[in-house]
């Protein structure tokens, strides 16, 4: 995982882009918190710190000694995309505006670097 603060938060985050990539699913069996802790290598204790923030935003329901599931629904799904885009544009134009890049210049580096990566991804879906 890339360090972009506490591992729990890195955590939380990564199930988050898996929901809005549709990578997981709405009533998705979760790994437990034990399988997910000797995985990772982190204490336990910071997947339960990550999942109960998941369980508090209602992501995931959790039953004391029994399996975690994603309980996401379209509208989840969406509400997750827009925060995670929202989060990421907003890192994107602080630090562009950091380095006093005009608005026009931002825009045409964004265009270059979104026809990179759709090659990119047209590359990878043709490898495979």
């Amino acid at each position: 995982m890339e360090d972009r603060g506490p591992v729990y938060l890195q955590i939380i985050h990564y199930i988050k882009q898996g929901i809005a990539a549709g990578i997981i699913g709405g009533n998705e069996e979760m790994p437990s918190r034990r399988a997910l802790s000797a995985l990772l290598g982190v204490n336990p204790n910071t997947i339960q710190k990550a999942y109960h923030i998941l369980e508090e935003e209602g992501i995931i329901v959790s039953r004391s000694g029994a399996k975690s599931y994603t309980c996401v629904d379209s509208r989840t799904v969406e509400r997750i995309r827009r925060e995670l885009l929202s989060g990421e544009t907003h890192f994107w134009v602080k630090a562009m505006k950091q380095l006093k890049v005009s608005r026009e210049e931002a825009f045409a580096l964004a265009a270059v670097i979104w026809e990179e990566a759709s090659r990119e991804i047209s590359d990878c879906e043709f490898r495979h």
